[in-house]
C-alpha cells in the first residue's frame, strides 16, 4: 500500500500546497487557520460531505474527570471564548465557507454540546441549510459529575443539514437499516468514546469514536465521494473516509496532531 509523504518543511507556508498528501491523492492534509484555508481552497462545489467538530469554547479553568481522575478541561488558546457574539460570528462564518465547498446535493454534519449546537443550529438555519436529522449521541459510560449539582453529560449533538431546501442528499437507507438489525435506524446512537486502539499513537481531547463518523460516512455518502473535515484533529474522519473507500480532504491547525493523523493513516495503510 503507498504511504503518506511528506513534501518539504519549507513547502508548509507555501499557499494551499497540502501539508501531507497519501500517494494515490485518497487523502490531502492541510495545516493551518481553518477559515483561512477553507476561503482558499478552490474546491466550490465539490465536496459530497463535510463532518465538522468544531471548538467547544470550554477553556475556562474548569475542572472534569477522566479515566477517575479529575483534569482541567482547558484545551488550548484556539478552544477559549471571547463572547457569545464572537463564537457565533465564528460558526457562521466557517458554515458559511462550508457550504460554498459543497456539492448541491451534498450534506454535513457537525458534532457539538450543547455550548455551541445551538448556535451552529441557529447559523445553519441563518445561512439556507436545510437541518435534516439532529442526532445524539449516547455514551454508555459518560464521566461523573463531579459538582453533583447537575445530571450527568452524557450526551452529544450531531445535526446532520442539506445545502439547501432544493437538495436531493443522499441516504442509504437500506444499509442504516441493515445496520439496524432489519429495523428503521432512529437518531440515537448509542456509542463508546474511543477506545485505546484509536489512542495508541497520542490523543486528542475531544477525539470521536471511529465508529461514529463511519457511520456518518456510510449514510450520507457513496463510494470514491469526497469527504472533508476542516477541524480534523487526530485524524478520526481521515481513517473512516480510507477506511470506507471514500477521499478526504482535512483541515488542521496543530502541526502536532497532522503529524499524529499521519501515524495513524500510515497503520492503517500498511
Amino acid at each position: 500500500m503507498t504511504h503518506v509523504t511528506s513534501p518539504p518543511r519549507e513547502r508548509i507556508e507555501s499557499g494551499l500546497r497540502p501539508y501531507f498528501v497519501l500517494g494515490d491523492r485518497r487523502l490531502a492534509l492541510y495545516q493551518g487557520d481553518s477559515l483561512e484555508i477553507l476561503e482558499g481552497l478552490e474546491l466550490e462545489d465539490s465536496v459530497h460531505l463535510i463532518f465538522a467538530d468544531p471548538p467547544y469554547f470550554l477553556s475556562n479553568g474548569g475542572i472534569t474527570c477522566q479515566s477517575g481522575e479529575m483534569v482541567s478541561v482547558n484545551k488550548g488558546d484556539w478552544d477559549r471564548l471571547d463572547s457569545i457574539d464572537a463564537m457565533h460570528e465564528f460558526n457562521r462564518r466557517w458554515l458559511a465557507l462550508c457550504r460554498r465547498l459543497l456539492r448541491g446535493n451534498g450534506t454535513i454534519a457537525v458534532s457539538g454540546t450543547h455550548h455551541v449546537i445551538y448556535s451552529i443550529g441557529f447559523a445553519m438555519q441563518q445561512l439556507g441549510f436545510k437541518i435534516l436529522n439532529v442526532i445524539t449521541w449516547e455514551k454508555p459510560n459518560p464521566p461523573p459529575n463531579l459538582s453533583c449539582r447537575y445530571f450527568t453529560h452524557s450526551t452529544e449533538t450531531v445535526l446532520w443539514a442539506a445545502k439547501n431546501h432544493k437538495s436531493k442528499h443522499t441516504f442509504n437507507y437500506d444499509l442504516m437499516r441493515e445496520v439496524a438489525g432489519g429495523k428503521q435506524m432512529k437518531s440515537v446512537w448509542r456509542m463508546l468514546p474511543p477506545q485505546q486502539r484509536e489512542k495508541a499513537f497520542g490523543r486528542h481531547p475531544t477525539q470521536k469514536p471511529i465508529e461514529l463518523i463511519e457511520r456518518i460516512i456510510l449514510a450520507a455518502t457513496k463510494e470514491g465521494d469526497v469527504v472533508c473535515d476542516p477541524f480534523l484533529g487526530s485524524g478520526t474522519t481521515a481513517l473512516a473516509a480510507l477506511r470506507t473507500n471514500r477521499r478526504c480532504i482535512g483541515i488542521e491547525i496543530d502541526p502536532t496532531f497532522i503529524d499524529l493523523t499521519i501515524q495513524r493513516v500510515n497503520a492503517l495503510v500498511a
